[in-house]
């Protein structure tokens, strides 16, 4: 990062210096970019909110601790994990559902101990540009339908939002150009409380302080059975979550500090947060793209967002007060940030200067991008694999299979 005349410069990185008042506004930024899905998953399962926000933020926190504090990765709650959970929930209660959360988190050890031993270069020759570059397309790409979706509730608001967040991008400042989605965010609810499209009731409702629900887990062989396979095609997701955020700060996560520690960082981050009562974790692609936007890599700012939301887990007024925000104004700042992640992957695939002329990479890059973005899923029993983890599971195996010509050939 260089500075000068106040004005900063080039991305911020783990090494450079912020003053701690700028670096708590940063966490909160990012805190606000994750909340309204992180909470969404507890109340679509009947799991508590604040659990939920506990759970994300010691999860976080872990995360760094096991990958050297190295990757700025926020995990929030899974929406993989909704229908099984759900279920769970509604048949055997849950304290089961929990159990079956943390034999999926102990799953992602299981196969870290398999990435330790093969090693990274077996993953570079697992996941090739061609591979990863589509997939990070189809993080971005298949979460803008909820961009829009939201956005479509108030076309003018988001629009506002939208402009705001670009203005603030391009030609703002300082620090200022550093936090467009928590401005962007500001101006879009004032703009709603103008609309009179705001309930305040749910905060004045809330209390101050109140303890999450903390429950303890049962381990039910049926609620296993229902949830634990989910973390098959989470795993995969993790990979290309690892990837994009690899791509967008300029940093081989996959070798250091290595696949093996993201997955034990994710899977053990998803158990403590079953013991505690908490939704599976996941790498937040929200986060991802507020990385990108600002580019603030920082990890610092990442766990004072864990910390912020540890403590909004007791504060629920605030909370209350953050889950006001208007969908619009959400949807706005969203087609920034999803956007900017499929970006990501089209620069993967351009800066590996794939060639797209040879017909093994259009199958493969095609196949990828309809089977992610088209949400194929397949059922085998109770198990289920869909969307992402679907797409790269089946480009990886075409990566394999398919010839390469002799120009192509390694």
């Amino acid at each position: 990062m260089a500075t000068k005349n106040g004005q900063i410069r080039g991305p911020v990185r783990a090494g450079d210096y912020l003053p701690f008042h700028q670096l708590l506004i940063l966490g909160i930024q990012h805190t606000f970019t994750m909340f309204g899905a992180t909470v969404l998953v507890p109340l679509l399962t009947g799991l508590d909110v604040g659990v939920a926000l506990f759970t994300a933020g010691i999860g976080t926190l872990w995360f760094h601790l096991v990958t050297k504090r190295k990757v700025p990765v926020f995990l929030g709650s899974s929406f993989a994990f909704i229908a099984p959970v759900a279920l769970v929930v509604k048949q055997y209660g849950i304290p089961a559902a929990q159990g079956g959360i943390i034999v999926a988190g102990l799953l992602y050890c299981v196969m870290a101990a398999f990435v330790y031993f093969l090693g990274p270069s077996f993953i570079e020759k697992l996941l090739p540009p061609v591979i990863t570059g589509p997939i990070i397309m189809v993080i971005g790409l298949t979460l803008a339908p909820v961009a829009i979706g939201s956005a479509s509730k108030n076309w003018i608001i988001a629009f506002i939002v939208l402009l705001t967040a670009i203005i603030i991008n391009i030609y703002a400042k300082g620090f200022i150009k550093l936090v467009p989605v928590i401005i962007s965010l500001i101006v879009g609810y004032i703009v709603s409380a103008i609309a009179g499209i705001i309930n305040f009731e749910p905060v004045l409702q809330a209390p101050w302080i109140a303890v999450p629900k903390f429950t303890w887990p049962v381990f039910n062989a049926a609620a296993i059975g229902l949830i634990a396979p989910v973390a098959v095609a989470t795993m995969v997701e993790h990979v290309g979550d690892v990837l994009a955020v690899s791509a967008t700060v300029e940093e081989d996560f996959i070798k250091d500090p290595g696949l093996h520690r993201t997955m034990i960082g994710d899977g053990i981050g998803t158990a403590l947060a079953g013991l505690f009562g908490g939704p599976a974790n996941t790498t937040y692609s929200e986060n991802t793209g507020v990385l990108a936007l600002t580019r603030v890599w920082k990890p610092e700012v990442m766990r004072i967002a864990a910390c912020m939301a540890i403590l909004l887990s007791f504060i629920q007024k605030v909370g209350a007060a953050i889950r006001t925000i208007p969908e619009p104004v959400i949807g706005g700042i969203s087609i920034v940030l999803f956007g900017m992640i499929a970006s990501i992957g089209v620069r993967t695939v351009v800066e590996n200067q794939v060639d797209f002329k040879q017909p093994r990479n259009l199958i493969i890059a095609s196949v990828i991008l309809v089977l992610g973005i088209g949400g194929a899923v397949i059922n085998i029993g109770s198990f289920k694999m869909g969307g992402m983890g679907l797409a790269a599971l089946v480009g990886i195996i075409l990566n394999q299979i398919l010839p390469r010509s002799e120009e192509s050939a390694e």
